[in-house]
Order: C-alpha cells, then structure tokens, then sequence
C-alpha cells in the first residue's frame, strides 16, 4: 500500500526545504525526498547569498525578508564588498555591492535540518520516477499525497509530470573551488573566452568560487573546456572536482501550478536571468509556497495563490532581469568586440542595475 502524506516535497534545496519547513510548521504532515544521498552535495553554484540590503532593494515586495534571509554566522565563508565587471579587452568596471559567500552543502543542510526541526521528515538518496493516479512512485516506494511540491531543479520531472511549461533554453554552467587569498569583491567576465560567456570568481575564506557559463546559441563548446581556458587565464589553483548544472535563462515560467501539484525555485524559473542568481527568491517562494499548500490542506485556499503570490513578490523584478537578459543577447553578445562595446556604453550605474533586475533604460 501507498505511503499517506499530506504534503510531498520532491528535493531539499532552499526551495524545498523552505517549503517543506513552513508547511510543516502549520502542522500538515511534509515529506520530503532528495535523490542525492547527501543533501547539497555536490555543489553546483555560486555560493553567494546578497545581503539583506540587495535582496530588499531588488525585491522591495518581497515579504518577512529579515526572518527569510536570516544566516546563522557560522554558515557564512566570507562578507562580500563589490562587485567588478571585466569586459573582454580587460576593461574594469567596479561597484559596491554586498552580501556573504556561503558552503552550499552546509548551507543546504542547515536548510533542510531546520525543515526536519518543524516536523517534516526526509528521506535522501530517493529519486521521484513519475506520477500514477495521483501517487508519486519513487524508488523508495508509492507515496499518496495531498499536494505535491517539484522543487526539483530546472529540468523538473515533477513539473513534467504535472504537464507544467518547461524552463526554457537554460544555460549550461560548470563551478569548481580555487585556492588562494582573493579580495572581498566579484569578478565578473564576459566574453574572452567564447561567445555569449560568461566567468565569475567569487571569494571565500583561503579559496573562491569559480565558474563559467554560456549560452549555446552563440557558442558550442564544452563547459569544462571553458572552464578550463578561464582557469589557464586566470591562474587559477583548481583543488576540486568541476561540477555542471543547467540555470534558467528566461524568468518564472508561465504557470507553475497544475490541479493539486505546483513546482517553486529553479523549477519554477524563479532565476535573475541577468545573473544566474536564485537563492533568496527560491528561499523568498519557497516560504510562500509552504504557507498556500498548508492552508490549502487546511483551510481550502487556492493553490494559484501561490502563484500570484510570488509573482506578487519577486515576479516583477525578475520579468525585467529576463528582458534585460534578451536585449544583451540582442545586442552584446555574439563577438567579443560587441560586448566590450556594449559595456563601455552601459556604465558602472547600468551595469549596477543590471545585476540588481533593474531597467537599465531610460
């Protein structure tokens, strides 16, 4: 027989940990699965987490954002400064900008424990499989459920099974861990070493952050070999494993919500288009979306309050980071030379709005 739950959260990132935890909260019962045997490993992002400052002047709808965004000290690697744009002739454009650079496995973890402190249970190194009946069969069995959460990443099985819209053209990016001693500010580099790439080094404590992404239709090469060019470039003294993932590209898909299933974070596309970036949104819905379900199996509210909710929240921010992101496909990107241009026209006080989702014209 089925397992009974009221709330089936299919992975234990910040969006489903973060659901799982406020739904549980109001007292449902949660179930969460997560297919890695180890929640947050391996890492496949940035690791940086704006400050509460950032996160508010981006998303100034944004509700509850201080208990939201609240970091214990001991997760936090390293205070972030600025930010610092490279174009590919090596011109520099620096700006403040501030928040803390974080271990992603711990930081999901703590996520995920304070999920299981509220009553949900996890059960790791599960995989969902697909949806029969209205019973999510996994490999560790058939589990009934009263609502359904895909917090599953950008290539969703869930949001597929829920016959949701998929995020559409997402980045491949790769990311790796540096050693050495690297200033409190984030580079950023466009172009140099493909067309339509992009290379970041974000600090940490002895070490940093580095990655690359790009977008496939102005280049078509490997991501590891892009990688491995950036780090030859730039130095780099690689100690770990090179990991990959897709980001979403294009902002919130268009329904994220089908009958008695909804997906949220990355799933959902809840992504800054401009600059990868998803944690605080997926942390910002992933709240939202736990309180909806939980009155939803409770009280009988709507489902779709959960998409008007983060909509409400982050959609619009996020709508102009997917615009600006098109129009920098448009215009920048393709050549070096054409990027290089382009970030000479923009500015420091354009290329800071940018990173902040915000109109970069007028």
């Amino acid at each position: 027989m089925a397992e009974k739950v009221d709330v089936l959260v299919v992975g234990a990132g910040p969006a489903g940990s973060m659901t799982a935890r406020f739904a549980a909260e109001k007292g449902v019962s949660v179930k969460i699965i997560e297919r890695r045997g180890e929640v947050g490993v391996p890492v496949r992002c940035g690791e940086l987490v704006p400050s509460l400052e950032e996160t508010r002047g981006t998303f100034p709808n944004a509700p509850d954002l201080e208990d939201t965004l609240d970091i214990p000290s001991y997760l936090i690697a390293r205070q972030i400064e600025g930010m610092r744009f490279i174009s590919p002739k090596g011109r520099v454009t620096e700006f403040p900008f501030t928040g803390v650079t974080v271990d992603r496995d711990r930081f999901d973890q703590h996520l995920a424990s304070e999920a299981v402190r509220a009553g949900a249970e996890l059960v790791r190194g599960c995989s969902f499989l697909r949806i029969e009946d209205g019973i999510a069969v996994t490999e560790g069995g058939e589990i009934e459920y009263k609502v359904i959460v895909g917090a599953d990443g950008p290539t969703s099985r869930v949001s597929r099974e829920l016959g949701l819209p998929r995020n559409r053209n997402p980045y491949p990016a790769v990311s790796s861990i540096a050693k050495g001693d690297f200033e409190p500010v984030i580079q950023m580099y466009f172009g140099g070493i493909a067309p339509g790439a992009y290379s970041w080094i974000i600090p940490k404590s002895g070490c940093a952050n580095v990655g690359v992404g790009f977008a496939p239709k102005f280049s078509d090469g490997k991501p590891t070999e892009y990688f491995r060019r950036f780090a030859e470039k730039q130095g780099l003294d690689i100690i770990q494993e090179v990991h990959g993932k897709y980001v979403p590209s294009e902002g919130p898909i268009k329904r994220t919500v089908s009958g008695n299933g909804l997906v949220v974070g990355d799933a959902a596309g809840q992504v800054a288009s401009v600059n990868g970036g998803g944690i605080p949104q997926a942390m910002i819905s992933g709240r939202i979306c736990g309180n909806v379900v939980a009155d939803h199996i409770l009280k009988g509210r709507p489902l779709e309050d959960y998409d008007s909710g983060f909509r409400a929240a982050i959609g619009k921010p996020l709508k102009t980071a997917a615009f600006n992101k098109k129009l920098a496909d448009t215009l920048a990107f393709g050549s070096d030379r054409r990027t290089d241009l382009c970030m000479r026209i923009l500015g420091q006080r354009r290329m800071a709005n940018l990173v902040r989702c915000m109109r970069i014209f007028p």
